[in-house]
């Protein structure tokens, strides 16, 4: 499992991050770590054009979301 800290990032970095991500470790499951409600929301919506499912959990103020293949 790879990890994306973006976490104090504004957007459009943690999508970026987390697009390359995907791109570079395509059999890999990514998980990506935001503090914000908007990243979170674009990284999720931006799961679907890289082929992955994207699920969320929040723990104090942290979103974890991980994004694996379908």
């Amino acid at each position: 499992m790879i990890t994306v800290d973006a976490t104090g990032l504004s957007c459009p970095e943690p999508v970026m991050l987390a697009k390359k991500a995907a791109k570079d470790n395509p059999a890999d499951e990514i998980q990506v770590l935001v503090d914000n409600a908007t990243a979170r929301d674009n990284i999720v919506r931006m799961s679907r054009g890289v082929s992955r499912t994207a699920s969320v959990q929040e723990s104090g103020g942290v979103y974890t979301i991980t994004l694996a293949r379908p």
